[in-house]
């Protein structure tokens, strides 16, 4: 039945339907639709070899066609041309819907469809295949938003990963995707050391941060801090050494150097008297950020050993700078005019040679 006859058969359908019963009008409908589903067929067929089945789209066309049957309004005019449209869109609908393997906005399936129509035009006009800015300024779109289709095309019909590659076939796609991440092994070393650093005194934790994630050097840390690169070269290989020895045990060692719990980069200072002396135990880092609290605890223990003996044991100091030297040089001044004796103990041996600068014994 050719196309023209439809008009005949959807005249015909018409003066029935007005004079005829219910029961009636449902058997003229469904013989109306019965005799124009070769029309279907033939509109169908124009939208074949787009990755649908063909049986897919004569049933998705006689959908349309059933629609165009009972929509149909004689004083509109040709049912034809309404049946045309009417089966086309339920197509175009059904390669909308449900046809995309992902799920795509209607704006990008509209720029897939405009792509793919601007490239065939461009690369004829052009003799070759069109770049980005080309196709852009052919839609009137931003290059970004032609990424973003031709993104989404792939996303029309995406590939199983269950697909045979290889010459072969005797490999699937997924055995060729992905590798091994290297650094899984060592996730919870990571995690670990997260954790442990978190244990450090907050300024060896910033040292380590500007050092290991800023980059900085050890003279750019060092000016940060007020203090000298010697310092913290040493406070840095004193924290990746607690890091090393806690990553290695169960149970973490405590952090060296008697910490002040209150102050973590601060000084420990202990005063008591033994033997007719007052003595003075001095733990932790000495430098220009705790050389103030240093000098008050001497001048206190000078003040209680007055005419007496002062002892400085300063067994637990494992770093000193000039600034602690110039505190221990003041602290023996008062000393001298306090008539009090001063012996100075326990000195590590990195710290001997700068005191011994200074003429200290």
């Amino acid at each position: 039945m050719d196309l023209d006859d439809l008009d005949e058969l959807a005249a015909a359908y018409a003066d029935a339907w007005t004079a005829a019963t219910a029961a009636r009008r449902g058997r003229l409908r469904n013989d109306l639709v019965c005799r124009c589903l070769p029309f279907a067929g033939r509109m169908a067929r124009r939208y074949a070899g787009r990755g649908e089945p063909l049986e897919d789209l004569q049933q998705v066309a006689r959908i349309g066609l059933i629609n165009a049957v009972d929509r149909y309004d004689p004083g509109r005019g040709s049912f034809t041309a309404f049946a045309v449209v009417t089966v086309c869109g339920e197509l175009k609908r059904h390669f909308r819907d449900k046809t995309w393997g992902l799920h795509v906005s209607r704006r990008l399936q509209g720029l897939c469809v405009d792509l793919r129509h601007a490239t065939v035009t461009l690369t004829n006009a052009l003799q070759r295949e069109p770049t980005i800015e080309e196709l852009a300024h052919h839609l009137d779109v931003s290059a970004e938003q032609i990424r973003q289709a031709r993104l989404c095309g792939a996303a029309y019909t995406p590939v199983p990963l269950s697909s045979s590659t290889g010459h072969d076939g005797s490999l699937e796609l997924d055995d060729a995707l992905g590798d091994p991440d290297p650094d899984l092994e060592i996730l919870t070393d990571k995690l670990a050391v997260t954790e442990l650093v978190h244990q450090l005194p907050q300024r060896i934790r910033r040292m380590l941060a500007l050092r290991f994630c800023g980059n900085l050097t050890q003279a750019q840390i060092a000016a940060e801090f007020n203090i000298s690169q010697m310092q913290v070269s040493r406070l840095l290989a004193r924290g990746l050494i607690w890091l090393r020895a806690a990553m290695l045990s169960d149970v973490p060692p405590p952090w060296t150097a008697g910490e002040n719990p209150r102050c973590p980069d601060g000084i420990r200072i202990r005063i008591g008297r033994s033997k007719g002396a007052v003595t003075v135990r001095v733990t932790g880092e000495v430098d220009r950020a705790t050389a103030d609290q240093l000098r008050f605890g001497l001048h206190s223990a000078v003040v209680a050993a007055a005419h007496g003996r002062l002892v400085i044991d300063v067994s637990g100091m494992p770093l000193a700078d000039g600034a602690a030297v110039a505190v221990l040089r003041e602290a023996y001044r008062t000393a001298a005019l306090a008539h009090v004796e001063v012996t100075l103990i326990a000195v590590p041996p990195h710290v001997a040679p700068v005191i011994a600068t200074f003429g200290l014994a």
